[in-house]
């Protein structure tokens, strides 16, 4: 080997080495020259100017919620590419709403409902009062419609004027609670259910022990579901100006009222008053143009949702100084630290001790939407309000569409409880569940043997049959939660443990029917339960609303700054910018293993939950 042959490799090794530098340096280089480039592109970008008698276009896409479920970097990334989360804040569109009504160059809001996803009836109420308070401010609401549902139209009845597609149709069916029932399939596969419950009504479970609901199941149903039945019907009657027995009577026999106009939806639709007139989109348009004013591409003079929310000032601007905080618990109820749209004992109840330790922080409302679920957690979250006005801060806590079992148990130290005429709220009770599968394992020539130090041991193992013992503790111990559960009721509604037994049974109401049974205090929505908070705060009419949630990430918020850009938008799709096809809905995947997450390390679970969402 030669003397030059150590130098030519170091050589060789220098120019890779300083090749990759090179790469390397541009590759980042370009990068921060494309971001640069895009905050310019967003900072510098025009926004919509709104000129006077502009119409805003209100068109929901997605399921209305209290807070967004997927996180701001999925959230962010989505909208970018061109295929946004389908969610909508209820806050959002109550805040332009009210906006709106303010703002003097809205002359009306054109209202397109039919994209509206999943949406319970309190929420669709609480807008319609939004509604209507922008029509008391003197403009108008007109709903373009297609093919709407029961739960859009409610919506909808809410506008002056309501423009159906003459192939479009009004849907109204009334609504149902139907499960599926596995006692058999069980049965089958030697599954042995043991159930301990509290409650005479308490049904969440019996799917796993029956192959239907019980008689005392089907009456409390049948009581609370006709109670927002009738609601929903006096709803619209009374924005429609027709007669509720009208509607029974015309659902009741609605493939008589088709048959007689010959499958003509539209035509039946227009002749039950459900609405004022048929309209091709373009009737629409046109109709929206005589009304308001043309613009250059034969529309109307108009601004989005999207475009009217990112022109209001921040939030923000209004957190200096006295506050209320709104601490929003939605979803099922589980152990841990969890992200928004669930309810996590550890997370949601540090979000009420933040609230509580913030000195600006005069009052809290609690804004729930949960049916429940592990019964430790409720009391974790319910400690953290007690703690609150233990403080000195008065808390008020807001219904939103269900606010049932745990979501009671969580509510009920409130100073007041707020729902919705349609919430559904109660359900006070509880259940454990335990199933073992010793015989499923024998079917297949499986057994299960050993010792253990001690009686109790392996005692929860689900390849042994669950001891008498066992099964006589759990007793026991479901029995105390709920004597625990109406005696808290008890103390914080000042009633006696017995009246509040009489009236608890798992049994579920609806809020107007839990408002005469003392279990709300008063009927009404958030900005209800918020004025409340600051009468009782002596904070007159000068204060701030701040929601108390997880603070994002930066880089959370720098993806958030860009998927929130109508400038970075359009130059994302401009470019083609996609997600990969892998790309999932992680929020489904969430819900289902955040109630499996209860029972991790436990060997069974005390559930507060009511399983009676309206589907």
């Amino acid at each position: 080997m030669s003397k030059d042959s150590p130098n030519i490799f170091v050589r060789l090794l220098r120019g890779i080495w300083n090749t990759l530098n090179f790469t390397r340096r541009l590759v980042f280089n370009l990068i921060f020259l494309v971001i640069v480039v895009a905050i310019f592109v967003a900072v510098f970008s025009s926004r919509p100017i709104i000129e006077p008698r502009t119409a805003l276009v209100l068109d929901p896409r997605g399921d209305i919620v209290e807070q967004y479920t997927i996180d701001p970097a999925q959230r962010a990334l989505g909208n970018l590419a061109g295929d946004p989360p389908k969610e909508v804040q209820l806050r959002e569109l109550l805040r332009v709403i009210d906006s709106a009504a303010k703002d003097a160059r809205i002359e009306r809001i054109v209202l397109v409902p039919d994209e509206i996803g999943s949406a319970g009836l309190a929420t669709l109420h609480e807008l319609g009062n939004a509604l209507d308070r922008f029509r008391a401010a003197g403009k108008d609401v007109v709903a373009v419609v297609g093919n709407t549902g029961q739960a859009q139209y409610l919506l909808a009845s809410h506008a002056d004027k309501i423009l159906l597609d003459p192939y479009g149709s009004v849907m109204l069916e009334g609504l149902a609670n139907y499960r599926s029932y596995f006692k058999d399939a069980l049965d089958k596969l030697g599954v042995e259910v043991h159930l301990i419950k509290v409650g005479q009504y308490k049904s969440a479970a019996e799917p796993y022990v029956l192959n239907g609901p019980s008689d005392a199941s089907k009456q409390a149903d049948s009581y609370w579901m006709g109670g927002l039945w009738q609601d929903y019907l006096a709803e619209i009657a009374a924005e429609r100006k027709i007669d509720a027995a009208a509607i029974s009577d015309d659902i009741a026999h609605y493939g008589e009222r088709v048959a007689a106009h010959q499958g003509d939806l539209a035509g039946l639709a227009l002749e039950q008053k459900r609405v004022d007139q048929l309209a091709t989109r373009e009737d629409a348009r046109k109709y929206l143009r005589d009304k308001g004013v043309a613009d250059g591409d034969g529309s109307f003079r108009q601004v989005d949702f999207k475009s009217y929310l990112a022109m209001l000032p921040p939030e923000a601007l209004s957190h200096f100084g006295s506050q209320v905080a709104v601490v929003v618990a939605q979803g099922e109820i589980v152990p841990g630290e969890q992200p928004p749209g669930m309810i996590g004992g550890r997370s949601t109840a540090q979000l009420v001790r933040m609230a509580r330790e913030d000195d600006r922080v005069k009052a809290v409302v609690l804004r729930v939407n949960s049916p429940g679920g592990d019964a430790y957690s409720s009391e974790l979250i319910r400690r953290e309000v007690a703690a609150t006005r233990a403080a000195g801060k008065p808390v008020v806590v807001s219904m939103g569409d269900v606010a049932a079992s745990g979501g009671y148990w969580i509510s009920m130290d409130g100073d007041e409880i707020w729902a919705e005429p349609t919430t559904i709220t109660g359900s006070i009770g509880i259940f454990g569940l335990v199933m073992t599968i010793p015989n499923t394992l024998a079917k297949i020539g499986v057994h299960t043997d050993g010792i253990g130090t001690t009686p109790l041991a392996g005692s929860f193992d689900i390849r042994r049959p669950l001891s008498p013992e066992i099964e006589a503790i759990l007793n026991s111990v479901i029995r105390h939660g709920y004597d625990e559960f109406i005696g808290k009721v008890a103390k914080a509604r000042k009633r006696t443990p017995a009246e509040i037994d009489a009236i608890a049974q798992g049994r579920v109401w609806s809020g107007s029917q839990a408002k005469e049974r003392g279990l709300v205090d008063k009927l009404g929505g958030l900005g209800d339960a918020i004025s409340a908070a600051a009468s009782r705060a002596r904070l007159g009419g000068n204060y701030g609303v701040r929601y108390v949630e997880r603070e994002p990430s930066a880089w959370e918020r720098f993806i958030m700054s860009f998927g929130d850009s109508q400038a970075m938008v359009r130059l994302a799709r401009s470019v083609g910018f996609t997600l990969p096809s892998s790309w999932v809905d992680r929020n489904e995947i969430a819900e289902i293993s955040g109630i499996l997450q209860t029972l991790q390390g436990k060997r069974y679970g005390a559930f507060a939950h009511c399983f009676c969402e309206l589907r």
